[in-house]
């Protein structure tokens, strides 16, 4: 099987490198992505932003991809864009796959900043309707407050996000790790980060409550903590 091709940028300096993994149905453009590029830029540091499978600029079709086919596109990214220890960013579903490719890469992920970080949302973040609905129909759109188009979710993505639940157990990691989590998130919700530092077996992990805060946490003051967080985490490896 031909794999898409993803579109990514990097932005070459000194490691660790940092690899941005954007959230549900969103792309390398956004602004957290963009911002932190900057400021690598700024610091001579590597940075990889890349779109998944289906989004933004990468091949494929958006509606034929689930859980498992981004997190091959993740693990190409850090296998094949980067070299040397690396920091995974990861945003929303993106928390997810950070955790999924740190398992995956214990020898090459070494630290973890996660913004609202939403694993297992397959679990919790549908009602029993909507699971039935996702069953009975094979897809699910709902309405997007981000943008105009609805936001679809598929049966195929549905199933592959439950075989790649991580939070029924302890999750192995013993690097540093910074969550962030905006405590007026509608989407994912703020005790959610409380519990998944519990799980991760690290000592070094701090959960970061910022109260006014919503899901997608880009506003400046919350783009200077994410700033602030990647370089805690990349000073301590």
């Amino acid at each position: 099987m031909v794999r898409p091709r993803l579109a990514y940028h990097l932005t070459e300096g000194t490691g660790p490198a940092i690899v941005f993994l954007p959230g549900y149905a969103s792309d390398m453009q956004g602004g957290k992505a963009l911002a932190l590029e900057a400021w690598a830029r700024d610091q001579r540091r590597a940075f990889l932003r890349f779109d998944y499978s289906g989004c933004g600029q990468s091949e494929g079709v958006f509606a034929e991809q689930t859980l498992a086919h981004w997190l091959d596109d993740t693990l190409a990214m850090i296998d094949e864009a980067v070299s040397g220890p690396v920091v995974l960013v990861g945003s929303s579903m993106g928390g997810w796959l950070m955790l999924l490719a740190a398992r995956a890469r214990p020898d090459r992920v070494r630290g973890m900043v996660g913004i609202a970080p939403a694993p297992d949302f397959t679990d919790w973040g549908f009602t029993a309707d909507e699971k039935m609905v996702l069953l009975r129909e094979g897809r699910l759109e709902r309405a997007n407050p981000y943008g105009p188009e609805p936001t679809l979710y598929t049966r195929a993505f549905w199933s592959s996000g439950e075989a790649h639940r991580v939070l029924n157990g302890a999750i192995a990691f013993e690097g540093p790790v910074r969550i962030l989590q905006g405590q007026r998130d509608p989407d994912v919700p703020w005790h959610h980060a409380t519990h998944l530092a519990d799980q991760i077996t690290a000592a070094d992990v701090q959960t970061w409550l910022i109260k006014d805060g919503d899901h997608r946490l880009s506003r400046p003051q919350d783009i200077a903590l994410l700033v602030r967080a990647v370089e805690d985490v990349s000073a301590r490896i």
